[in-house]
């Protein structure tokens, strides 16, 4: 259990220009693509964990990405290009913030070696469109009330131009596209 991870900065050029990206990668292609990144000597970050699967017969361990889809690169502006090579990739997104980032970086580096159990949620944030994905209320759909002091959704009544509050676990809520 563990991240995989290049070289902290290979090149000989201090003049280089750096941008760390997040690498959205062609489906299961993210283990591929870190490999790519190790072969071309670049800094990068995997966020891989634990995972069993229990069958009948057998028991099997192996690791996951912590993000499917996902591997952060810091590359040289010039080979830029190169992370395209493979077809393994299918965007690149620049970071903005690379201070902020760096420092959630090492925070999911921090808690991923940790070897405690977790799990990615989404973020909701108020107005946010949900899915109820169980209990009675299953397939409902609603809005998040306040993320801030999460009560549940607010389910929309448009004729009587009111909403009913329905308090209920965030665990319990799918975010919509």
């Amino acid at each position: 259990m563990g991240p995989e991870t290049g070289p902290q900065g290979s090149s000989t050029d201090p003049a280089e220009k750096f941008e760390w990206l997040v690498c959205h990668t062609r489906p299961r292609c993210e283990k591929k693509f870190a490999a790519l990144m190790a072969a071309e000597s670049l800094e990068h970050y995997l966020a891989l964990i634990q995972s069993i699967r229990r069958y009948q017969q057998q028991t099997k361990r192996f690791t996951k990405p912590l993000f499917p889809g996902y591997v952060f690169a810091h590359v040289p502006i010039e080979k830029k290009a190169r992370i395209y090579q493979q077809d393994l990739l299918a965007r690149a997104i620049l970071v903005e913030d690379e201070a902020r980032f760096l420092r959630q970086l090492a925070d999911v580096r921090t808690i991923v070696s940790s070897g405690l159990e977790l799990a990615v949620q989404p973020l909701l944030t108020k107005g946010r469109r949900v899915r109820v994905v169980g209990g009675p209320l299953h397939g409902i759909e609603g809005y998040i009330d306040n993320p801030d002091n999460p009560r549940g959704i607010v389910v929309a009544i448009d004729v009587l131009r009111q909403g009913l509050l329905v308090t209920m676990a965030l665990e319990s809520l799918q975010p919509l596209p």
